[in-house]
C-alpha cells in the first residue's frame, strides 16, 4: 500500500474542486413551448415528410426560432369521455363499436374510461392493459341504455303524471295544467374539466389527449367553457370528437348555432377540437363511419409534427399567448393550438 500525501491546510491547488463548490451550473428554461401540429392536404389525407424549414411559427405576431422538431410517434395518455345522456338509439349504434375503439389504441399508449351526462363518473383508471377496458365496455354494452327515443311525453297514459280526465288532474279542479318538458342536463364541460384535471398528472412525455364520444349537447356545467379552455391550454391537451346521432346531421348543426337561453349549447366540442389543436372533430353517423374515426383519431394524435420554442421569460402574470402555425406549400391545412399561457417559473 503506497504512503497517503497530505497537504497543509488551506494550501489546495485552485484547480482542486472541492465538496463546498459547484461542479457547474445548469440552466433551465422554465418555458419551453411545444406545439403538435396536424398537417392535411385537400383530400383531407395526412401530409408526412415535412421538413423544420417547411414551417414558420409565431407568437403573438413575432416569428419564433425551432429548437426542437421530430415526427417521431407519441406514446398516448387518452381520457375518453362517452356521452351516456345521447338517445338510445344512438348510443346502441355506439355500443357496437367498442371493439374498434379499442383496437385503435397500441400497447404503450394508457387510456381511462368516463361516462357522463347530468354527473361525471371514471369508470377506468388509467391503463395500458386494454383486455380491462374491453371487459368494461363490454359489460356496458348489455347494461348501459340511453334516453328514450323522440320526444318527451307529457301526457297520455304513457306519462309519468297523476291520470287525468279531459287533460286535468282526476280529483282536482277543473284547470288544463301547462305541462313543459324536463331539461336533460349534458354536462360537457365538467367531463372536460374532470379529465383534463387526471391527464394533468400523468407522465409528461406522453401526449395527451381527450376523445369525447358524443352528440355535442352541453347543459348544466359547473365549469364555463372558459376556465376549462384555460386548462387545457396550459396543460397541453387536446380534445378530439367523433359527434354522432342529431349532432352529425349537417342542417342540425347549423341551427343547433343559434343559441337559446336556457337550451344549452351545441357548438362547444368543435371549439375545443378546434382551439386545443384536436382538428375538426368528426360528424359520423354509420357504425362503420365511427369505427373508422376512431382509428383516425388515436393515428393523428399518435403521429403529428411536435414543434418547440422558448419563448421570452415570463415575468409577473401568465398573459395569453397566440400563436400561428404556417407552412410553406400551398393546399396544405394546418390544425394546431391557438395559443397557451405561460406558467412563470415553471
Amino acid at each position: 500500500m503506497p504512503p497517503i500525501q497530505t497537504v497543509p491546510p488551506g494550501t489546495l491547488p485552485r484547480n482542486q474542486i472541492s465538496a463546498g463548490q459547484d461542479l457547474y451550473k445548469l440552466v433551465v428554461s422554465v418555458n419551453f413551448v411545444q406545439i403538435p401540429v396536424m398537417v392535411k392536404n385537400s383530400d383531407g389525407r395526412r401530409v408526412d415528410g415535412l421538413l423544420p424549414k417547411d414551417f414558420t411559427v409565431l407568437e403573438n405576431g413575432k416569428p419564433q426560432t425551432l429548437t426542437y422538431f421530430t415526427s417521431d410517434p407519441f406514446e398516448l395518455s387518452v381520457a375518453i369521455l362517452l356521452d351516456t345522456g345521447m338517445p338510445d338509439v344512438a348510443l346502441q349504434k355506439v355500443n357496437q363499436t367498442y371493439s374498434a375503439l379499442v383496437g385503435a389504441f397500441s400497447p404503450y399508449d394508457e387510456v381511462a374510461l368516463y361516462t357522463y351526462s347530468s354527473t361525471v363518473s371514471q369508470v377506468t383508471d388509467f391503463s395500458q392493459h386494454t383486455e380491462k377496458l374491453e371487459a368494461v365496455l363490454n359489460d356496458m354494452k348489455v347494461n348501459l341504455r340511453g334516453h328514450n327515443n323522440g320526444p318527451p311525453i307529457l301526457g297520455g297514459p304513457l306519462s309519468s303524471g297523476p291520470p287525468t280526465v279531459n287533460g286535468a288532474p282526476v280529483g282536482g279542479p277543473v284547470i288544463q295544467p301547462v305541462n313543459t318538458p324536463p331539461r336533460e342536463a349534458h354536462v360537457l364541460n365538467d367531463a372536460i374539466l374532470r379529465a383534463a384535471l387526471d391527464l394533468s398528472k400523468r407522465e409528461k412525455t406522453r401526449r395527451k389527449v381527450i376523445f369525447v364520444i358524443s352528440d355535442g349537447r352541453e347543459l348544466g356545467s359547473k365549469a364555463s367553457y372558459s376556465d376549462v379552455l384555460k386548462l387545457l391550454e396550459t396543460r397541453d391537451i387536446q380534445v378530439k370528437a367523433v359527434v354522432v346521432d342529431s349532432g352529425a346531421l349537417p342542417v342540425f348543426r347549423q341551427v343547433e348555432k343559434i343559441h337559446l337561453k336556457g337550451q344549452g349549447f351545441s357548438n362547444l366540442l368543435p371549439k375545443y377540437c378546434h382551439a386545443t389543436g384536436g382538428g375538426s372533430d368528426l360528424p359520423e353517423l354509420s357504425r362503420n363511419s365511427i369505427e373508422l374515426a376512431y382509428a383516425q383519431i388515436a393515428s393523428e394524435a399518435r403521429n403529428q409534427y411536435t414543434l418547440g420554442y422558448i419563448p421570452k421569460p415570463v415575468t409577473g402574470g401568465s398573459a395569453y399567448r397566440n400563436v400561428e402555425v404556417r407552412v410553406h406549400h400551398k393546399g396544405l391545412s394546418v390544425y394546431a393550438k391557438d395559443g397557451y399561457y405561460p406558467i412563470a417559473g415553471r
